[in-house]
């Protein structure tokens, strides 16, 4: 009898687990709804609490949909999104709350709400209902976005202004909310150079931290014609139009900032040799600076290794991969670089200083 007890316990906490993953993309969905709702901006002018009378009122609903916005706001506050407090006054209705995750959706710094909107888009989202058929076609295939929408991301974005704004506006919001906690938790990688090129680093949001930080550092982006044609021209850095393929403009460091991962290794080492070329040696300064996934094995932080498991799926999208220590070191070497230091103080990401 306590055998089938255990055995029946087993199956059913399999298909809880089951479930779990089945039903998780209802979760990107509520917080997809939310963002569209403008519920955690409802609470936060609010004071940070409201009931749901209130936030229907802020976010203006039509009242036959309580019942289904009580229900939204169940999965926001079981996924730790928001929080829910019973009224001190009672009433039976709880008093919803902002939490760390939500506190990143509000606000004009550290906002995340751009970056967050880009990745539930259904551009981005719909792909990854044919992963399944992508994985069956023969290598050279192209990547999971043109798979599913017949253009690759930067095609795309090159194409529709409204894309192309969603993409920046999502990396301007994660390079304002990454750059002042890298700048603080490794100033070092930044110091000790007069000059930087940002390659990638789109409307320079990355690079007007570091030029703000480093007033003595002379920053300047280099990205394709179509984004340098939307930088702004009061940032105090200079813009480059032009392809890191083909070359890069000379400087003491060369920074990435979430730019080696969309490339396969032969590009990288092929844009790593051109950065090469264009810094001095390590005794007078010279190096890479790479703010990028490093995989981890065994970390004990099981949400953190989640984190970069999907990640490394996601970048499926675009034909690109997170990477290892060895991976990474592999790409350095072969590019001619001689040594470099991982820095893992960005959560999920690190900072690589590589050295030639």
């Amino acid at each position: 009898m306590a055998l089938t007890m255990s055995t029946n316990q087993a199956l059913l906490d399999a298909q809880l687990e089951l479930w779990h993953n089945t039903f998780g993309y209802i979760k990107s969905m509520a917080l997809k709804s939310a963002l569209d709702l403008r519920i955690a901006d409802a609470i936060h002018s609010l004071g940070g609490g409201a009931t749901l009378p209130q936030v229907v009122a802020a976010v203006k609903l039509h009242p036959s949909k309580i019942p289904c916005l009580r229900r939204l706001m169940r999965v926001l506050a079981a996924t730790g999104v928001l929080s829910a407090d019973q009224s001190p006054s009672g009433g039976g209705e709880p008093v919803y709350a902002l939490t760390p995750v939500s506190r990143l959706l509000v606000g004009s710094s550290q906002n995340l709400a751009p970056f967050t909107a880009m990745i539930l888009h259904p551009s981005f989202v719909a792909p990854f209902l044919e992963l399944g058929t992508w994985f069956q076609n023969e290598l050279p295939e192209p990547c999971v976005l043109k798979h599913t929408h017949g253009l690759t991301l930067w095609e795309h974005a090159g194409r529709d202004a409204t894309f192309d704004a969603l993409v920046n506006d999502s990396m301007v919001s994660d390079s304002q909310f990454i750059m002042d906690i890298a700048i603080k938790e490794c100033p070092g990688a930044f110091q000790g150079i007069s000059s930087l090129v940002d390659v990638g680093g789109g409307l320079g949001a990355a690079a007007q931290a570091i030029s703000k930080e480093f007033p003595g550092v002379k920053c300047s982006v280099l990205d394709l014609d179509h984004v340098v044609a939307k930088a702004p021209s009061d940032s105090g850095v200079q813009y480059i139009a032009g392809d890191m393929f083909e070359s890069v403009p000379p400087a003491d460091a060369i920074f990435f900032k979430w730019v080696l991962h969309d490339w396969g290794k032969e590009d990288c080492v092929k844009i790593l040799k051109n950065c090469k070329k264009a810094i001095p040696p390590r005794e007078d300064g010279g190096k890479v600076i790479i703010i990028d996934i490093v995989v981890e094995d065994g970390s004990s932080n099981l949400k953190h290794t989640e984190t970069q498991a999907l990640f490394d799926l996601y970048m499926t999208l675009v034909n690109g991969m997170e990477r290892d220590e060895q991976e990474w070191k592999s790409i350095f070497f072969q590019a001619g670089f001689s040594d470099y230091k991982i820095s893992q103080v960005l959560g999920a990401r690190s900072i690589i200083e590589v050295y030639p």
